[in-house]
């Protein structure tokens, strides 16, 4: 069952009961005149199951999906649109640009990735102006019909909608549709979508841009397709327009990212062979001599370095002169993203009108206005105004607010304490009870070790904390940021956008902040071991450090969130309009009409774009902040996003309802978090490869320490590395409680005095056995001059990229200046108009008064 709701001026003008008009694709009213701009959708309860002896036989009229929900079809009339158009300041074409714009000299390639303009024209360029009701005629308009399209419409009446009174209770005002909707009064509140997305509408006159959208940009045979970014806004909405803007542009930068990434990752691959200290630890006279100490209390035993040998191999790929320039490079490239992504923004600001969309044009939050109960007096107009809380009542939900962020965030920190508790624990099961000398595990004994087996468990484990903890934390923060009551949507969105991000920052990078910057740092030596929580002994990094490690855990993690990502973004949806379908009354959609097909799709929701946005940028700080230990993550992430455009844009032509069309300027408060994890990159990553990596002390010993006064080489040399970069360690010096139980077999047959550990300390029988020796102060020194050098230079660098490149380009500022001077004329000229056509009144009834004196 249908219903026809026009909006007049008492909002509600006339409602009436409808039947199908046996058009399924049809977007207007019976009459075929007025179009059908929202529709709502309620439940009847004491509506009757109709008696099937008296419903038609035919097929094609079973059509309700079902016969309880009744469904309004809102239209808003041209005086309405009018109105309101000039209440939400809504820019509209004034006159065609005039503007010659100048060609690149890359549009040769871009055609051949370009959607053809036969099938999606080009979007006409106009000077705009806000809309003002009583100059209509001054603005470009050909018909009334197609001077506010769909998405402005719908926008239009979604206001409306957001304001409608409904209730008064305890002499407060009840209003709003999303009041109703979430009460459950309202199943639901869409615009429709203008056609199927697999078929073209029959209707003459339809644009079929839904259709023209999957069909070039969301089908998978368009991969290689450049996003048709004025249709999108067109039909979405410059909210989602913009988003999807940033995403092809992040992607189309993250492609030099991965060439050079690449290119980094087969220099370590070719050069691993060539490593002298992976050399030393493989070979059998000198890392198979090398004992190294116990890792663990009783239950680690002693082993032979030459067992590290793969792990060192692997290590060579990440761990070389090349990481150290790519990470350098990233730092430039984030830097050139932000910046070049500024521009093309300020372009689009302009291209869709938002380039003067200030925050007094944002409507005030419904949710806000409900709670206005308090009256104030504004200390600029000097008028009293209805305020939610006064300045104190502010400042204590403020606080409130803060105090639970902190507490969910040491909530997750504590989460993070307990895998690295884990990791302890496991850590000794591991090392005696995983097998060494079983024939079945002969070909992956040397991958099979202790450090290796607790690495992958714990990164796994870690992956599944995060998604669990990550559905509990939007929840959480949607509680809070609604008990802070912003007052616009732009200024919840924001708030939201901090909490989440700080929760996710900390849930997702902990984890890899542990690995890279504690773990191995603070572990004493074989005979005085440095205990955690005073039960658990500190973990120990590999002989080449815990960068693998990191490695590690950085692969586990962004593979499984992107897994996971996409089963909640394709399956999730798929399954739900599947089982929708299949338990309607109607299986086909060819029988139903519009509203009920769109209503058996998914909602997009409020924060639909808010959980894109947050994907992405978890997704920048693994590529930017950890890059140093995995260069890589850029080609990963390439390839992820390319899917990821197509599986968005896939989403919202098929799975989803259509979305209310919103403005937004910009992507709002993510521009300045990513400025943030884009200085906080050059810090992590000069930091990975000072403490993380070998990087340093490899150099401190090839400059210093392998010729003399310390070393006994002739000349430069990477030779007796792994000797030099391993103290020793007298086995009678250890206590009791460390002593292994059970010695290997080979160990008893040898007669072995010492092991070695990694550190730069003291031998035993020195003047100050196992204090750190004269090495470790100098790589120590080096490590830290190393950190304020790169920095320095590295920002200095980011600052004159900034300063040189503007944010907006001179064509831009040019078009901008001529749309002002256009719109002050015109606006100018038909006052001007208006007036001579006043004063030529005036004179003739002037002249009437006198003739008939």
């Amino acid at each position: 069952m249908a219903s026809e709701w026009l909006l007049g001026n008492n909002i509600e003008e006339s409602c009436r009961m409808a039947e199908f008009n046996d058009k399924p694709d049809s977007l207007f009213f019976n009459d075929g005149e007025r179009r059908i701009d929202f529709v709502l959708v309620y439940e009847d309860e004491d509506k009757k199951e109709p008696c099937k002896k008296n419903l038609p036989l035919k097929k094609k009229n079973k059509r309700v999906v079902n016969e309880k929900l009744v469904f309004v079809k809102v239209h808003a009339p041209w005086d309405i649109l009018c109105t309101y158009a000039e209440v939400m300041h809504i820019k509209l074409p004034l006159k065609p640009n005039d503007l010659d714009t100048q060609e690149s000299s890359f549009n040769f390639i871009k055609k051949f990735f370009s959607v053809d303009e036969n099938i999606i024209k080009p979007e006409q360029e106009f000077f705009t102006a806000p809309f003002e009701k009583e100059r209509v005629d001054d603005f470009y308009s050909q018909n009334k019909e197609t001077f506010f399209n769909s998405a402005v419409r719908s926008r239009i009446v979604y206001y409306i909608l957001c304001r409608a009174k409904y209730a008064v209770k305890d002499h407060v005002d009840k209003f709003g549709i999303n009041k109703l909707l979430d009460s459950g009064i309202y199943k639901a509140a869409y615009p429709l979508h203008d056609c199927r997305f697999n078929q073209k509408s029959e209707e003459k006159g339809y644009v079929n841009e839904r259709y023209l959208l999957y069909r070039e940009w969301a089908h998978p045979r368009s991969f290689y397709k450049l996003q048709p970014l004025d249709l999108v806004r067109k039909y979405y909405g410059e909210k989602v327009g913009i988003y999807f803007a940033w995403l092809g542009f992040y992607t189309k930068m993250l492609t030099l990212a991965a060439v050079v990434g690449l290119g980094c990752f087969f220099f370590g691959l070719f050069t691993r062979d060539s490593s002298t200290w992976r050399i030393e630890v493989c070979d059998p006279n000198i890392g198979g001599n090398i004992i190294m100490c116990p890792q663990c209390d009783k239950l680690c035993n002693y082993w032979r370095l030459n067992i590290t040998c793969e792990s060192s191999k692997k290590l060579c790929i990440f761990d070389n002169f090349g990481t150290l320039v790519f990470a350098v490079f990233m730092a430039i490239w984030v830097t050139l993203f932000l910046e070049f992504w500024k521009r093309r923004q300020a372009e689009l600001e302009y291209e869709w009108d938002t380039i003067e969309f200030l925050e007094q044009e944002e409507p005030v939050r419904a949710e806000y206005e409900a709670k206005c109960t308090m009256v104030v007096k504004n200390r600029i107009t000097q008028t009293e105004e209805h305020v939610p809380y006064t300045t104190c009542g502010k400042c204590v939900r403020l606080t409130l607010c803060s105090t639970a962020v902190l507490f969910w965030i040491l909530l997750i920190i504590a989460s993070v304490v307990a895998i690295i508790v884990y990791r302890l624990s496991v850590f000794f099961a591991f090392s005696s009870s995983l097998p060494r000398n079983v024939k079945e595990f002969e070909p992956i004994k040397d991958y099979l070790t202790p450090q290796m087996a607790t690495s992958v468990t714990a990164s796994i484990i870690s992956v599944i904390i995060i998604i669990i903890l990550n559905m509990l934390y939007v929840k959480v923060a949607i509680m809070i940021t609604d008990f802070e009551l912003p007052r616009t949507q732009s200024e919840y969105e924001n708030s939201l956008t901090l909490k989440m991000f700080l929760f996710q920052f900390v849930n997702y990078y902990s984890s890899c902040f542990y690995i890279a910057f504690f773990k191995g740092k603070v572990v004493g030596y074989p005979g005085d071991p440095v205990y955690w929580l005073g039960k658990y002994r500190n973990e120990e990094c590999d002989p080449g450090g815990c960068l693998l490690e990191l490695t590690t855990q950085l692969t586990v993690i962004m593979g499984g969130k992107a897994i996971w990502n996409n089963i909640q973004e394709v399956l999730f949806p798929w399954v739900k309009n599947l089982i929708g379908r299949c338990c309607t009354a109607s299986g086909s959609e060819k029988v139903i009409p519009r509203w009920e097909q769109d209503y058996g799709l998914q909602p997009t929701g409020k924060l639909c774009l808010f959980y894109e946005y947050l994907e992405m940028v978890i997704q920048f700080g693994f590529i930017t902040l950890f890059v140093a230990s995995f260069p890589l993550a850029p080609l990963l992430a390439l390839i992820n996003n390319l899917f990821e455009i197509r599986v968005d844009a896939w989403k919202l032509t098929t799975q989803f309802r259509r979305m209310v069309a919103e403005k937004a300027q910009d992507i709002g408060a993510w521009q300045p978090i990513l400025q943030g994890v884009a200085i906080l990159a050059v810090v992590t990553n000069a930091m990975i490869i000072a403490f993380t990596s070998d990087m340093i002390p490899r150099l401190v010993y090839y400059w210093s320490f392998s010729v003399p006064p310390y070393g006994n080489h002739n000349s430069h040399t990477m030779e007796g590395y792994i000797e030099s970069s391993l103290a020793v360690f007298n086995i009678s010096d250890f206590k009791l409680e460390s002593e292994p139980n059970n010695l290997p077999s080979w160990f008893e047959q040898m007669n072995i005095t010492t092991c070695r550990y990694r550190d730069f300390r003291n031998p035993p029988g020195h003047i100050h056995q196992y204090e750190h020796s004269i090495y470790y102060w100098h790589v120590l020194t080096a490590k830290l001059a190393f950190i304020i050098v790169v920095e320095h230079v590295v920002y200095l660098v980011k600052f004159l990229l900034s300063y040189f490149i503007p944010d907006v380009s001179a064509e831009v500022r040019e078009q901008v200046k001529r749309e002002k001077y256009l719109t002050q004329k015109c606006l100018h000229e038909a006052h001007l108009k208006m007036i001579q056509g006043t004063r030529k009144v005036k004179g003739t009834s002037s002249c009437l008064r006198n003739k008939t004196e």
